[in-house]
């Protein structure tokens, strides 16, 4: 029997969490990416864009925080460990790959004039970012195989 689980709302909060970045990432690249290569001032809040950040950042600082909890309260349960670790690392990747790369570069696109951008730049962009979707998908498969465990567990 593993100990620390007893089916936290953690875990649920966390399985929630990373679905829920799932989706925002998978309605980037499949909406938003695709068309504002050509229309910038879709993703400039300046010009009455969307604004990104707004989404992005309470639910990456959510889900960072939950799924810390939920290695440190589960870090004896070895099953649990290795899945909640795993989503970690891969999380990681894919946020530091962000501010690395993707974050710097979308700030100058919401900051540019509208004709500054080029669609070639931009395009760019766009190509590498469903590489970061694809992080996403293995923390979220790493989070629901946590989930089934803890749910077996209890």
């Amino acid at each position: 029997m593993l100990t620390p689980v007893s089916m936290p709302i953690s875990f649920v909060l966390l399985t929630s969490l990373a679905l829920i970045s799932l989706g925002g990432g998978l309605y980037e690249v499949s909406v938003i990416d695709p068309v504002w290569p050509r229309r910038p001032d879709l993703i400039q809040p300046a010009s009455g864009g969307i604004s990104r950040k707004r989404f992005w950042i309470p639910i990456h600082v959510a889900f960072e925080l939950v799924l810390i909890g939920s290695i440190i309260r589960n870090w004896t349960v070895a099953d649990l460990r290795s899945w909640l670790l795993l989503a970690f690392t891969s999380h990681a990747v894919m946020r530091v790959w962000s501010a690395v790369y993707f974050i710097p570069k979308a700030l100058a696109f919401e900051r540019a004039e509208p004709g500054a951008i080029s669609e070639e730049t931009a395009r760019q962009w766009t190509r590498l970012s469903p590489l970061r979707f694809i992080l996403d998908l293995v923390t979220c498969f790493a989070v629901l195989a946590a989930f089934v465990v803890a749910v077996r567990s209890t």
